[in-house]
């Protein structure tokens, strides 16, 4: 019987107000404690049924329709230890790895990764070109006798410190140009020659990303993920649904921080009269408001078009740009609103405003999602071409959902 998400949305955010909020400031101290106590977390989650819940059913997992699940991500995204805490870590590798795997990788890693036994991470940025233009990418990998020789290095490679394999994007068609010189490649972290330099400190959070040397890894033939020259296309298919889940998640911690903003208004006064009652304030509350809601249809409306089999280029492309501009001018209100104490740890709006300016900057900058949204768009008029008319954007999906 199909889970009513409205309920598992409750249930869900009852779950981390209660079990993950109180020991936030424990977790992040990354120590032996905060180890046990995310162990506890994520038994509960499974004890009460909401583990993993968009992970395909066959995996173990709990086999959530996608928009379903979409709904359930904005709650996960109020607490940056939910997405261990409940399992919704591993869903893009598990994704991957169970449709473009060799069948030894899918029986080594799959099950373990769902249980949350294993990390995944993925190694794609690298430290001495722009990333932005991912065809300069330099790690290679060679094939010789059954045996894929890596070289290069990479960093912001996320928890590669505890994973149990990274993904790893390499040139392999040496003579190929662009994307499709390019492949992805399973290496475990234990591999011969894969060496962590060091973490790489993010605006002051030892966040768990990861400088990394390939230092002739080798690696058998069957670790290819996918067929050859395709690893962007085969990376398309696990950021399209990522950059939803990315995008509703900044929406869980906007709520947060709108949340923290409102109360603190009603709790503090000046010169005699609540916070509530001052103007320039109001517009805080406006302005929110506007942004979330905004930035919040605009997401369900792209994910409501991949659920229908739309790549949807354009639509992420726009969520991704205005969900971040959104994700920091909430917090930076909020941060505004609680005064000197905004600035401290006393509260979650110091890290999440450091985090929230990740946001333009990974899974694509802003600028290159401008350009690619502007560029698809003004194709559409060429040649006195149909243009792009939202209002038939629209209609086209009503058909698709109305099948």
């Amino acid at each position: 019987m199909k889970r009513d998400w409205t309920k598992v949305r409750a249930k869900v955010k009852s779950f981390i107000e209660e079990e993950i909020y109180p020991v936030e400031k424990k977790l992040a101290e990354n120590s032996d404690e905060s180890k046990d106590i995310m162990s506890r977390i994520t038994q509960m989650a499974k004890d009460e049924n909401i583990w993993a819940l968009g992970h395909p059913k066959d995996i173990g997992g709990g086999g959530m329709p996608f928009m379903d699940y979409v709904y359930i991500n904005e709650v996960i995204g109020r607490s940056a230890y939910a997405n261990v805490g409940l399992g919704t870590v591993s869903l893009q590798d598990s994704i991957m790895l169970r449709e473009f795997a060799s069948e030894h990788w899918r029986e080594k890693y799959l099950q373990p990764l769902v249980r949350g036994e294993i990390f995944p991470s993925f190694g794609m940025t690298e430290p001495e070109v722009a990333s932005s233009d991912p065809t300069q990418l330099q790690t290679t990998a060679v094939l010789d006798k059954g045996v894929w020789k890596i070289n290069g290095r990479k960093w912001f490679t996320t928890g590669a410190s505890r994973a149990a394999y990274t993904t790893v994007m390499c040139k392999t068609e040496l003579d190929a140009s662009n994307h499709g010189a390019f492949s992805m490649i399973i290496v475990p972290t234990n591999n011969p020659g894969y060496e962590i330099i060091r973490e790489t400190p993010v605006l002051g959070i030892n966040g768990g990303h990861y400088e990394v040397e390939y230092n002739n890894v080798e690696v058998p033939e069957e670790n290819l993920l996918g067929p050859r020259g395709q690893g962007f296309l085969i990376a398309q298919k696990r950021l399209g649904p990522g950059r939803i889940f990315h995008c509703m998640r900044w929406l869980g911690q906007a709520q947060r921080a709108f949340d923290l903003m409102c109360s603190r208004m009603h709790e503090r006064e000046t010169f005699g009269t609540s916070l509530t009652q001052k103007q320039l304030l109001q517009k805080f509350v406006f302005d929110s408001a506007c942004e979330i809601q905004s930035s919040r249809q605009l997401t369900l409306d792209a994910a409501k078009r991949i659920d229908q089999g739309d790549d949807a280029r354009i639509e992420i492309g726009l969520i991704k740009v205005i969900g971040a501009q959104m994700l920091h001018n909430v917090i930076d209100r909020a941060i505004q609103v609680h005064g000197a104490k905004g600035l401290t740890d006393d509260t979650p709006l110091s890290l999440m405003y450091r985090h929230a300016r990740e946001a333009r900057i990974y899974d694509g900058p802003d600028e290159v999602h401008i350009q690619s949204v502007a560029k698809r768009i003004l194709k559409n008029y060429e040649n006195n071409g149909s243009g792009w008319d939202f209002g038939e954007r629209d209609a086209s999906l009503q058909n698709q959902l109305n099948g």
